[in-house]
């Protein structure tokens, strides 16, 4: 199986942006210590503080599978439901 890297972007209503930050950042801890987990970083733009990407490495499909089946993951999309303008997440793995 091939490494999975994700980036995952995701823009707070802009009255909710520190409840966003906070949910996020409940994450990354717990997912770092995951199975499989590669690399799991978390970033807020300079320019547009509502908006937060994550750049995450993951060993193959299924421990990434795994992880969105977490309390911790489960949780923050709970947490966020309403408090989000949107979200984009492309999965990918490297050709070159």
């Amino acid at each position: 199986m091939s490494t999975i890297t994700v980036v995952a972007k995701l823009v707070a209503k802009k009255d909710s942006i520190a409840a966003v930050k906070t949910e996020l950042l409940k994450l990354v801890a717990p997912t770092r210590k995951e199975q499989g987990c590669i690399e799991y970083r978390l970033h807020q733009d300079n320019a547009d503080p509502a908006v937060f990407v994550f750049y995450e490495n993951w060993e193959n499909a299924t421990c990434l599978e795994k992880h969105m089946s977490t309390d911790h993951y489960k949780a923050y999309v709970s947490a966020v439901d309403g408090i989000i303008e949107g979200k984009t997440v492309n999965k990918m793995i490297q050709i070159a």
